[in-house]
């Protein structure tokens, strides 16, 4: 067997965000960070205390080597970072948001390294991991990423390992929005755990509803969906068993970039544990919610002494959520 319990793979970029607020074109000063939801899913899940392998690239440059070093700071496994002589590390520029809305994100990616990515990176080692966790992001950036996604998504389902998959649409790294809903649904139905938000789940299957939108991808071969509701939680389905749980109240939202990242960590973290469904759900709010309180993508996800302190006093009460708003299937 592996060394790893999980597999994550995907584009790390550095992030330049502006130190304060207004049009980007008017900040002088920025704080260098990294960002990139699939590394921000592995990051969350290591500082838990899971064993995650990191497959990528970065370009022979500075920023390179930022990515790299703070990759390896969070514990993850970098043997299988190439670093591409030919083409750089992809970054972005960050507005600062002090409202709790939306900040303006310009990326510098197209070319990149990680855009290199393809299905000669995999190597048998990596694929003795426990769990694979994928996104929409990668397939979104080239052909030969795409390639590599869907290998990499049916050689574990085929080894018996599980593999979860947030679908992170990105349009704009699109030919089509007919091309990405078609590559992103094949994707899906690949894996056991699927994590739509919920405007991603009406664009994608055409369904309204979220229990609609579940029973598209259960019919598709998913074991259990999750649709992120934002502030107000999360819908769950699985063959089973479905129903909604709250999501946890917050006082300031500071940065709402990675909420759905700290969501995918509570999900995988908690269903690798065996903990049930709604279970999952309720951790993944949680951290979901803890994320957005904090400037940066990944800076609020907590480690396990934190989230032990902590999670058990921020759900308490809603346990009896999980049977008072069980919908019968």
């Amino acid at each position: 067997m592996s060394d790893f319990d999980i597999l994550s793979f995907g584009e790390t970029m550095a992030m330049f965000v502006a130190e304060q607020a207004g049009d980007l074109a008017k900040v002088d000063a920025f704080h260098k960070r990294i960002a990139g939801a699939d590394s921000n899913v592995a990051i969350g899940l290591s500082r838990l205390g899971f064993k995650v392998a990191w497959l990528s690239r970065v370009g022979a440059d500075s920023l390179g080597r930022f990515v790299v070093d703070t990759l390896e700071k969070e514990g993850l496994d970098c043997r299988h970072v190439d670093i591409d002589t030919a083409h750089p590390t992809g970054f972005q520029l960050k507005s600062r948001a002090d409202n709790g809305s939306d900040p303006a994100v310009e990326y510098f990616r197209r070319g990149s390294a990680a855009s290199h990515l393809s299905s000669h990176s995999i190597v048998p080692e990596l694929l003795n991991a426990r769990h694979l966790h994928a996104t929409g992001i990668p397939p979104a950036l080239s052909e030969t990423a795409r390639q590599m996604s869907f290998e990499l998504m049916t050689r574990m389902r085929e080894a018996g390992r599980s593999v979860s998959f947030d679908p992170n649409l990105r349009p704009s790294l699109w030919a089509s929005e007919q091309q990405m809903i078609s590559e992103i649904n094949r994707l899906a139905a690949l894996a056991h755990w699927v994590l739509p938000g919920l405007s991603e789940g009406r664009l994608l299957t055409g369904y309204e509803d979220p229990a609609d939108i579940a029973a598209f991808y259960l019919d598709q071969g998913a074991e259990a969906v999750a649709i992120k509701l934002g502030p107000h939680g999360a819908y769950y389905r699985t063959q089973l068993d479905a129903g909604f749980v709250a999501g946890v109240p917050v006082e300031t939202v500071v940065d709402t970039v990675g909420a759905g990242d700290g969501f995918a960590v509570g999900m995988i973290s908690a269903l690798l544990e065996n903990h049930s469904f709604a279970e999952a759900v309720m951790r993944a709010n949680w951290i979901g919610s803890r994320a957005v309180q904090s400037r940066g993508d990944m800076e609020g996800l907590p480690s396990r002494t934190e989230m032990s302190a902590e999670f058990e006093n921020a759900v308490r009460g809603q346990a009896s959520l999980l049977q008072g708003n069980a919908l019968l299937l």
